[in-house]
């Protein structure tokens, strides 16, 4: 059984939060307050700050 396509042509895909503009927002905010809004990139920011008390660096 193969996975369902999104649009029937391949290689393309639909977002429907592109779309609307929250990726847009979402980057706005991030560049304006310095806190990256995906998960990975918090947990970096929140490793870094955690080895920058511990050794001073």
């Amino acid at each position: 059984m193969g996975r369902k396509r999104s649009t029937p042509i391949p290689g393309l895909s639909f977002s429907w939060q592109r779309a609307v503009g929250v990726t847009k927002l979402r980057q706005r905010v991030s560049r304006r307050t310095g806190i990256p809004t995906s998960k990975s990139g918090l947990n970096q920011k929140v490793g870094r700050g955690i080895l920058k008390k511990l050794f001073g660096r």
